[in-house]
């Protein structure tokens, strides 16, 4: 089994910063494609932003020029550093990771739990 620990979520400011931290624990061996996810109620989940193990990097048109995801292989952690944040930012963000694990000879989708994210003057 795989657990995603998020934090760094919050209220912020309109034009405000904010970090977003994901650890992935348990029995890995290896994890694929790790990004972000963010959700408003009466709308679909959509991509935030995605990180492959190679470091490919794709956004959604929204968050590009202003969020910026990367990653640390080593501590299998993800983060997204958010800026110039808009109220329409607001959202529940989830943390996604496609993660091989040991005994196992597929990958597996796994999710945190969800880190609330307020922007509000």
């Amino acid at each position: 089994q795989v657990q995603l620990v998020e934090s760094g979520g919050g209220l912020v400011q309109p034009g405000g910063s904010l970090r977003l931290s994901c650890a992935a624990s348990g029995s890995i061996i290896n994890i694929n494609n790790m990004g972000w996810y963010r959700q408003v109620p009466g709308k679909q989940r959509e991509l935030v932003a995605v990180c492959t193990s190679s470091g490919s990097i794709n956004y959604v048109d929204s968050a590009k020029g202003r969020f910026t995801i990367s990653r640390d292989n080593a501590k299998n952690t993800v983060y997204l550093q958010m800026n110039s944040l808009k109220p329409e930012d607001t959202a529940d963000y989830y943390c996604y990771a496609h993660v091989l694990e040991k005994f196992y000879l597929v990958y597996r989708d796994y999710w945190g739990q969800g880190t609330q994210v307020t922007v509000s003057s």
